[in-house]
C-alpha cells in the first residue's frame, strides 16, 4: 500500500530512514530481521530498532500486524514517493522551488561527474520529446 502525496507521513529522521530502507528492501519483516539488516552497521540494539519502529508506526509511515508472538512491519509509503517528497522539500527550501539553481550549484561545485551530466542531458532530451 502506498500513500499519495497529500498523505505523506511526518518527517522521517535519518535513523528512521535506515529502518525504512530495510523495510523497502524486504517486507513484511520482524523487528529482529530489521535489526539483522541495520544493527551491526549502526551499532544499534534491538531495543533501538523497536523504538524506531514504534515512531514510524506513530507517524503512519509503516504498518504493524501481529504474527503469533511477534509483529510484522511493512512500509505504508513507497520509496519513490518518499524520495519525491523529500526532493521537492529540498528544492523548495533551498532553491525557491526551482530545480535549475540546484543543478547549477551541483555542476559548479563539481559534485556532478561527466557521466552525471551526460545522463541529465539525455533525460532532458527525452523529456522534451
Amino acid at each position: 500500500m502506498t500513500s499519495s502525496k497529500s498523505e505523506q507521513p511526518d518527517r522521517i529522521s535519518e535513523a528512521e530512514l535506515a529502518v525504512m530502507e530495510a523495510l523497502w528492501q524486504r517486507n513484511p519483516i520482524t523487528a529482529s530481521e530489521v535489526c539483522d539488516s541495520v544493527c551491526e552497521k549502526r551499532q544499534w540494539s534491538l531495543a533501538t530498532v523497536k523504538t524506531l519502529l514504534s515512531r514510524l508506526v506513530a507517524k503512519k509511515a509503516i504498518s504493524t500486524s501481529p504474527d503469533g508472538r511477534r509483529f510484522l512491519y511493512a512500509p505504508l509509503i513507497a520509496r519513490a514517493d518518499y524520495v519525491g517528497g523529500e526532493s521537492r522539500r529540498l528544492v523548495d527550501r533551498l532553491f525557491g522551488g526551482r530545480a535549475a539553481p540546484l543543478f547549477a550549484y551541483l555542476a559548479e561545485s563539481e559534485a556532478l561527474s561527466d557521466d552525471d551530466l551526460a545522463e541529465m542531458e539525455a533525460l532532458l532530451k527525452e523529456l522534451r520529446k
